[in-house]
């Protein structure tokens, strides 16, 4: 297929494109351990980029190269490796594998254009890759699949294609089939495989726009190659055909073949749609292409810390030229767009003008410099200290904000306590950079429970946060166990008294009082009720009855948590006429509510979530018998969007959900999801209060 280069095409240089058409910017998805980023490393050494591949194991590839990762032996992190083809550069995007750093695959489907994924020919098709498929299937993400791990003892290449097949559909077909050590290409020469040619040849051509093609083939006609390959590219870029390509990233076989196919069939920015541009205000964008010459619209894809360079960011360009040492505008609006507001502040809204510093093209840790950085092209950025993860950059005279990517909920909710106190300062520092690079990550600072809160993807997640607290900002804090923030209330009627009397010479403090106190409805807040006579209590002196009531009920009754939903009624009282003060009748309104706790019986309660399970329609029972187990209230189902999958709505209370985004996990084998919004407080069994009573003793 003709193409006209867009890049130096020198790999001894940073890769540098000249105009968006000779740009294939390409991410790597796949289950982790699907063999992504040896694939890379393959097509590094492939394309001239390296003399020899590395290895994961030994913490040598490019794509690998944070410590964390070296640590843990696996990929965290979404990286850049550009490479050079045929005169055309092609940026690849290595996402990590694990369902915990979905945020980056995401990030990664927003930065490129087009898709390899990866499935390993030992692993086949299993749940994680299923996910991951949808995950490039909601973003319209058009994908080209490769088989890897051909020299494992279990590989089988035609079972995993069969799979495919079966899980994503029947255009999921081969170009290249694994014979004898080597590959055979199904579109072009003789090799004997007449069945799987006529299937590809015929998947094809029923992508044609050509409605004659179909007919001249069926009639014997031989189609030409060039054509072949040209609808080839359009299928592919329209998503409804997924060619196979196996490669052997050890020996290298299949690596020219499928770097030929990314720079042929998948599609260029040109062909790939741009985000939606508004104002900053909100209201509609003016339209943009993928134009070098257009006004400047780029997007933070990703944020990281160095220690030399400080924050890097990678940056996709979608319109316009981006410059070093230019002036830009930084727009984050990521909560216009949050079904949830962030209560935290942890990605606070903003709007301002920043100027950017040196522009690079990142291979793994190394950043190369460049002078300039075209529509279509992905970089690094620089000194830019304010924009984090999903900000738009564009021009200080045309300020517009790109509808963000869907940033995945965080569930799992880790407290943290620092060991020492010296270092309280340093923690809010470092996670105020960790929010700042990770969309993924809420950090809560809860007013009730006193405890710093990451909510968190899952527990792969909360490692790499703790592990770069630690050995990238010098934090060392401890995991300690979640509070959830309990209420207390009255279970019936009671009478308090409350008397405060102290002489000391001079003005004393005088103020007696009493009230009756009754339960409210769930919800009723508080009320009181005036009900003296005779004066007793001056009317003065009345509020600051209810002032001492409402402090008391802040600080709590014998649990300490908040007293809610409640009537209390001043019934009687006597006051001085010297030493009676709003400070004493405040001091004694409160004693006369500790004092009908002692008198009537008091209960806890607990916040309860509102949770919608989407699971797939065989785990419908085990998962609504694990909620029910949570002492969870099944409220119904309905039909997912997707078929074969079910919503189960329920109410559940937050103590039973502290580590359900792990259980449902493992439940599910890492299929099912779910989200959760607090919906009501309830009574806690006497029970489970003894067991928080002991607890909290």
């Amino acid at each position: 297929m003709s193409r006209e280069p867009g890049g130096n095409g020198s790999q001894a240089g940073p890769p540098v494109a000249t105009r968006p058409e000779g740009i294939r910017n390409v991410v790597v998805v796949g289950a982790a351990g699907a063999g992504k980023t040896t694939l890379v490393e393959r097509l590094l050494v492939e394309a001239g980029v390296l003399n020899r591949a590395g290895s994961t194991d030994d913490g040598t590839t490019v794509c690998d190269f944070e410590e964390v990762e070296h640590r843990q032996r696996r990929s965290v992190s979404l990286a850049l490796a550009p490479l050079v083809h045929d005169g055309v550069k092609v940026n690849l995007l290595d996402a990590p594998g694990y369902v915990d750093f979905v945020g980056e695959v995401r990030a990664g489907l927003r930065a490129a254009d087009c898709a390899l994924f990866v499935i390993a020919a030992n692993e086949g098709v299993d749940e994680p890759t299923r996910v991951l498929w949808r995950e490039c299937a909601a973003v319209a993400m058009p994908r080209v699949v490769v088989v890897t791990k051909l020299d494992h003892a279990r590989a089988d290449v035609d079972v995993v294609v069969a799979q495919a097949r079966s899980a994503f559909g029947e255009r999921v077909l081969p170009v290249y089939l694994h014979e004898d050590g080597g590959l055979v290409g199904l579109i072009t020469g003789d090799h004997g495989h007449d069945a799987q040619r006529a299937a590809l040849v015929e998947g094809i051509i029923e992508e044609s726009e050509d409605e004659t093609l179909m007919e001249r083939y069926v009639a014997g006609e031989e189609i030409d190659t060039a054509l072949l390959l040209r609808d080839l590219e359009l299928a592919v870029a329209r998503g409804t055909m997924h060619p196979v390509v196996p490669v052997d990233s050890t020996t290298g076989v299949g690596a020219a073949e499928l770097l030929d196919l990314m720079v042929s069939a998948f599609p260029s920015p040109l062909g790939h749609p741009v985000p939606t541009v508004f104002t900053p205000a909100g209201g509609p964008g003016p339209e943009i292409a993928c134009d070098a010459s257009g006004p400047l619209v780029a997007e933070v894809v990703k944020t990281t810390t160095d220690p030399y360079l400080g924050r890097v960011s990678l940056v996709r360009v979608f319109s316009g030229t981006l410059l070093p040492d230019a002036t830009v505008h930084v727009s984050g609006h990521r909560s216009a767009w949050a079904a949830v507001a962030d209560p935290t502040t942890s990605h606070p809204d903003h709007d301002e003008d920043e100027r950017i510093g040196a522009l690079s093209v990142p291979l793994g840790r190394a950043q190369r410099p460049v002078e300039a950085v075209v529509a279509g092209d992905v970089c690094a950025v620089g000194r830019l200290s304010r924009a984090e993860t999903t900000d738009t950059l564009s021009s200080v005279e045309l300020p517009v904000v790109l509808e963000p990517w869907r940033v995945p909920d965080p569930q799992l909710p880790v407290a943290i306590e620092v060991r020492t106190k010296s270092d309280e300062d340093r923690l809010g520092a470092g996670l105020q950079r960790l929010a700042a690079e990770d969309p993924t990550l809420r950090v809560e600072h809860n007013e009730e429970t006193h405890q710093v809160v990451l909510w968190t993807m899952g527990e792969a997640h909360a490692d790499v946060l703790l592990d770069r607290l630690a050995h990238r900002y010098g934090v060392a804090v401890d995991e300690v166990e979640v509070r959830v923030p309990l209420r207390e209330t009255f279970v019936g009627a009671a009478t308090g008294h409350g008397r405060h009397v102290k002489q000391s010479g001079g003005h004393g403090q005088y103020a007696v009082c009493s009230i009756e106190v009754e339960p409210l409805p769930r919800g009723g807040g508080f009320e009181f009720v005036d009900r003296v006579v005779g004066g007793a209590v001056p009317r003065q002196f009345i509020p600051s009855v209810e002032k001492g009531v409402r402090l008391q009920m802040q600080h709590g009754l014998g649990a300490g948590w908040p007293v809610v939903d409640l009537r209390v009624t001043l019934t009687d009282g006597k006051a001085h006429s010297v030493d009676s003060s709003d400070m004493a009748f405040q001091t004694a309104g409160g004693l006369a509510l500790r004092d009908a706790a002692t008198q009537g019986a008091t209960s806890l309660l607990e916040p309860i979530d509102e949770v919608e399970v989407l699971v797939a329609d065989d785990l419908v029972g085990t998962i609504m018998g694990d909620l029910s187990a949570r002492r969870g209230k099944v409220q119904g189902s309905e039909p997912g969007a997707e078929p074969g999958t079910v919503v189960i709505r329920a109410q559940v209370p937050q103590l039973e959900l502290r580590r359900y985004a792990v259980d449902l996990r493992s439940l599910s084998h890492g299929s099912a999801s779910f989200t959760r919004a607090f919906a009501c407080y309830d009574r806690v069994p006497d029970h489970i209060a003894a067991r928080l009573a002991t607890a909290s003793g």
